[in-house]
């Protein structure tokens, strides 16, 4: 007798249920998404003890009759697809038809649906049918799982606490109320409503809703599209962040999915505007020829392949990069509301009635200093004198003079008020650098530059970073013959035999940031020559710097690494805190931050400059309420 056995179609259920069914919030997905297929425009889910207990859908789409909700329940019954040709053109979130038939066979579920002109109740207890009668139901589907896992305990051993599978939930329903804002979608769990939107189509009050009205605002909406792809969405302003990933969310014709390489080039068009380890909130969404998405990857169809994705990343970075230059602004201190006052002051910190070199009223400033380190976000350092006039002078051209004045183009501002009905408005932001005065320095390392409405803190070590990274940045794309330096000793690198055979290989990539090595040896390399405009003292350290980035990467990207070579170029031999500098060492610092590219931010993200507006510092005194 064979040993070959056809499964019996309940334990085949489980198997199935296995891929499909992980946790309530899997049994969530797949109800809501096929709630979503079946044209509803209302969505409510109840839950239980985070729906280990019960969960219950109830939408008002097209609903079953009697026969197709007794078919629901066999695996591979599905009404999305009816020939092989239907699986390349996919425009529905199920298609799969195992869904149902999984989830059944693991819990105690009630159906009762209605396509509008009958109603029929059904229990099934491990897959199998219990109950089976007519009822009056208005058109729709109500689902209710109870006791989700209770005939394979093994799998309850593995779920985490109620918070952590309540979290699962919540991030899902946050996903589709994104993805479809125009359907009312309500969750609830152990009667307290954890989300309601109106269904009336207004993303921004969705993501206001899940995120806050305060970072709403702060998101930018994009659009773009090529002769495949149309995308738009939102992004948020450099200055909301997350430590996660996860708050980026990528919709696929209307499928929420995880796409790794998609993530990437929305950070790559954040670069250098954002701290490190620190992610933005966007909201993606995809649209295209259903003919080029293959969206039968994984059961819980979480992931897809993309045909021509290296022109929808290319469009997808360029289009939210340019959203983000057209809106950056620099960050407040705090943010707060200010009245209406007939004229603002400005903030005389600096007594200019004195004829030599310039004085403060130190006790103000003093003072004003000391608030704001408890109450803003200035950084504190330890206690140093206040840098007053030339007390403290130093050659600032060995460490500023090697970044050559050019004019480069001011970044434009100018903030897009969210349109329709909002409760919240993009406040308005100046279109240029600031027009400030500079008054002093703070720790030798923030310079304090006041203008009519408040005063600037500027980062300086930042400030040159940004300064010489824009210089490099040009630089490095373009390594110019002319402008090299022929040494009168060469430089001798010595690296194991498999580096030394990645060198060889890397040799093209490495020219192309100013790096020449001669092979000299199995094993050793000697450089000649080098750009004259590498940092000065610094040569041999920025070689071996870059060659230890080829290193580390088995395939050398030449424009990731002329950005490394910038960047770290640019940190070099910039100001370090702790450093103090004249008046006119520090004016000529601000006046070629004025003219850089990107004024706001530093090659690695952080703010350049903060705003403390003069309300607020008298708010602070309690000379205003």
């Amino acid at each position: 007798m064979g040993k070959i056995q056809i499964m019996d179609e309940w334990l085949s259920n489980k198997i199935a249920a296995g891929e499909v069914v992980e946790r309530p919030s899997s049994v969530v997905k797949e109800l809501v998404e096929n709630a979503i297929d079946a044209g509803s425009t209302s969505i409510e889910v109840f839950l239980e003890e985070a729906g280990l207990s019960s969960i219950q859908v109830i939408d008002n789409g097209s609903g079953m009759d009697e026969e197709d909700a007794l078919k629901s329940f066999s695996r591979h019954a599905t009404s999305k697809i009816e020939k092989e040709q239907d699986l390349f053109r996919i425009r529905t979130l199920g298609f799969r038809g195992e869904a149902l038939a999984s989830i059944a066979s693991v819990s105690k579920l009630t159906l009762r649906t209605s396509d509008g002109d009958g109603g029929v109740h059904l229990y099934l207890e491990g897959g199998h049918l219990k109950e089976h009668q007519p009822t009056a139901l208005r058109r729709g589907t109500d689902i209710t799982v109870a006791q989700l896992f209770f005939n394979t305990p093994a799998r309850l051993k593995y779920l985490k606490t109620i918070q952590t599978e309540l979290g699962h939930t919540i991030d899902f329903i946050n996903r589709i109320a994104l993805g479809y804002p125009t359907i009312a979608i309500k969750l609830v769990h152990n009667d307290q409503t954890l989300l309601q939107t109106n269904g009336r189509g207004q993303v921004q009050q969705v993501l206001s809703a899940i995120y806050g009205a305060h970072h709403a605002k702060k998101m930018l909406p994009f659009e773009a599209s090529n002769n495949d792809y149309k995308i738009h969405g939102f992004a948020s302003l450099p200055e909301v962040t997350r430590a996660s990933k996860n708050y980026m969310s990528l919709f696929v014709n209307g499928r929420w999915v995880k796409h790794f390489v998609i993530q990437k080039a929305i950070i790559n068009a954040y670069h250098t505007y954002l701290p490190i380890e620190r992610f933005p909130i966007v909201l993606l969404y995809v649209e295209g020829d259903p003919q080029l998405t293959d969206v039968n990857v994984h059961p819980a169809k979480h992931q897809v392949r993309l045909s021509k994705e290296p022109e929808l990343l290319k469009l997808i970075e360029d289009t939210i990069r340019l959203a983000i230059r057209e809106e950056i602004r620099i960050p407040l201190a705090e943010k707060k509301e200010k009245p209406i006052r007939p004229q603002q002051e400005q903030m005389n910190i600096w007594n200019p009635s004195k004829a030599s070199a310039p004085v403060f009223d130190e006790n103000k400033l003093t003072t004003i200093v000391e608030r704001l380190s408890g109450d803003s976000s200035v950084v504190k350092e330890p206690h140093t004198p206040i840098s007053i006039g030339n007390q403290h002078s130093v050659q600032y051209a060995d460490v500023h003079n090697e970044v050559p004045e050019t004019e480069l183009p001011a970044v434009p501002i100018e903030s897009k008020p969210i349109q329709d009905e909002q409760p919240f408005v993009q406040p308005e932001v100046k279109r240029h650098f600031p027009d400030v005065e500079v008054v002093g320095q703070i720790h030798g390392t923030y310079i304090v530059a006041q203008m009519e409405d408040g005063f600037y803190l500027i980062d300086q070590h930042a400030a040159q970073e940004r300064i010489k990274y824009e210089y490099y940045r040009d630089k490095v794309g373009e390594v110019n013959a002319n402008e090299r330096q022929t040494l009168l000793m060469p430089l001798t690198f010595h690296y194991a035999a498999d580096e030394a055979l990645r060198l060889k290989e890397s040799k093209e990539a490495l020219e192309e940031v100013g790096v020449y090595l001669e092979e000299f040896g199995l094993s050793s390399f000697v450089v000649r020559e080098y750009p004259t405009w590498f940092p000065k003292g610094e040569e041999q350290e920025v070689i071996e710097e870059l060659i230890e980035q080829v290193l580390k990467v088995r395939k050398t990207d030449i424009k990731k690494l002329r950005e490394d070579a910038a960047i770290m170029m640019s940190c070099k031999k910039s100001i370090k805190a702790n450093h103090y500098l004249n008046k006119e060492q520090m004016d000529r610092l601000i006046n070629d931050l004025r003219k850089a590219d990107n004024p706001f931010t530093c090659p690695h993200g952080r703010p350049v400059l903060i705003h403390f507006t003069s309300y607020e510092v008298e708010k602070m005194f309690k000379r205003v309420m």
